[in-house]
């Protein structure tokens, strides 16, 4: 991997984790990657195994970060018996990658149905049709399930799913980490400590 001639100082970083995640965020969101939003979503199973996937992020803010999904999927279970996740963003080109630790918790039924309004309808379908995680015998009884919710709905707005919602990640920890030549790398951690963000450097 080629890197860019970027650095991450604590005279570059601002105060605020939030704040230093937006400018990274728009800068990625500048650099023409192939989905900025892209993250990887790190829970544990009941027996404390690790599992992981990739979701986009859909929303941000000072309360913490918003994803999507299917409430009864292999996720969804997880994080109802531990509610504790890790994001990972890697954007590529600006040799970037964000780490974020924090509790979860569903976002409101409200937040949830307004989301699920703006989404393709073959997506809104798609949150019907599919009993996600779950085991399928063959591709074609996922196609006549989606038929069967497409003529259910014919002319009609596609209701939320009550099984299909948002999560808010309340992180405790964000650490931001830049690409420097022979591994020499910049890594700033914010921590959460009585209620108030402290930056320390770590080694690479």
């Amino acid at each position: 991997m080629e890197l860019v001639a970027n650095t991450l100082t604590e005279n570059d970083a601002v105060a605020n984790p939030f704040q230093q995640f937006a400018i990274w965020f728009e800068q990625a969101e500048q650099a023409g990657l192939i989905d900025h939003t892209a993250m990887h979503v790190a829970t544990v199973t009941a027996d404390g195994k690790p599992d992981v996937r990739v979701l986009l992020l859909k929303d941000f803010d000072e309360q913490g970060f918003v994803f999507f999904t299917n409430y009864q999927s292999r996720k969804g279970l997880e994080l109802e018996t531990t509610p504790q996740v890790c994001l990972n963003f890697w954007w590529d080109k600006l040799a970037r990658q964000i780490r974020i630790h924090g509790q979860v918790e569903r976002v409101t039924s409200q937040e949830s149905d307004e989301y699920f309004a703006t989404r393709l309808r073959g997506s809104q379908v798609g949150a019907w049709a599919s009993q996600q995680s779950q085991k399928l015998s063959n591709r074609a009884i996922l196609e006549q399930r989606v038929a069967e919710i497409e003529q259910q709905y014919q002319g009609q707005t596609i209701p939320r799913p009550p099984h299909w919602g948002g999560y808010r990640v309340r992180p405790h920890e964000i650490e931001f980490w830049q690409g420097r030549e022979s591994r020499l790398h910049d890594r700033l951690r914010y921590q959460l400590i009585d209620n108030k963000w402290q930056l320390s450097r770590l080694f690479p």
